[in-house]
């Protein structure tokens, strides 16, 4: 199986190009176009409560597309995020790395995909009550709005909130005002992450609460 990541940082895509026999699952939305004679099926992700709780909770489709490729030659497969923006690919032999809701996008089939309390502060900080957990072994690719910027953490560091879209096991999150009261208020960043450890964060440039308070000085 190959994939190409098209159209970075600003409307990126995926392109998978599936061989005979393989398999491929992503979000029910997620798929642009596709080669007429690759299978579709759409599935329970986990069961109707498993489902239900990865929908409403996780910011995911209650139905997972899975691919399959039963004919002879090789089929390409095309897909795309709801939001303009960037898209990342990543490898996982075992380990986790977190995700914020919606962010998931595809993957090859060993890869597994759960909604996790993410807590209280997590979500008056903006980033929800829940994240999603990303476990297995294979690909997978996930995407915000904005560019996506990797960084390597040792020991602490800030980010704004909403900017936050994964991280690695472990590490301490921590919601905080971005100083005093006063300049919390004043400076218009009110609260902000902190993250505390040592692994990989991964940051978006642009977020969609920003966005929609930007839109609503001009809507009413």
């Amino acid at each position: 199986m190959e994939f190409k990541i098209v159209g970075k940082p600003a409307f990126a895509y995926v392109d998978v190009y599936i061989e005979p026999g393989e398999k491929f699952v992503a979000e029910a939305d997620a798929m642009a176009s596709m080669s007429s004679q690759l299978d579709m099926k759409a599935k329970l992700n986990g069961g109707l409560l498993k489902g239900l709780v990865r929908k409403f909770l996780g910011g995911e489709s209650l139905f997972i597309n899975h691919f399959q490729n039963n004919g002879n030659d090789k089929m390409r497969l095309t897909l795309t995020q709801s939001t303009p923006g960037d898209i990342m690919q990543k490898e996982i032999n075992g380990e986790i790395i977190y995700l914020q809701p919606g962010a998931y996008i595809c993957s090859t089939k060993d890869v597994k995909v759960k909604t996790v309390w993410a807590g209280f502060l997590s979500w008056i900080g903006g980033e929800g009550l829940f994240r999603l957990k990303v476990s297995g072994n294979g690909t997978f690719f996930f995407g915000a709005y904005g560019c996506l910027i990797e960084k390597e953490i040792n020991g602490e560091y800030i980010v704004d909130t909403s900017h936050l879209v994964s991280y690695s096991p472990g590490m301490k999150i921590k919601q905080q005002l971005s100083g005093n009261l006063i300049s919390s208020i004043t400076s218009g960043e009110g609260l902000v992450t902190r993250i505390e450890g040592q692994g990989k964060i991964i940051v978006q440039t642009r977020s969609i609460s920003g966005l929609t308070s930007w839109l609503n000085r001009y809507l009413y």
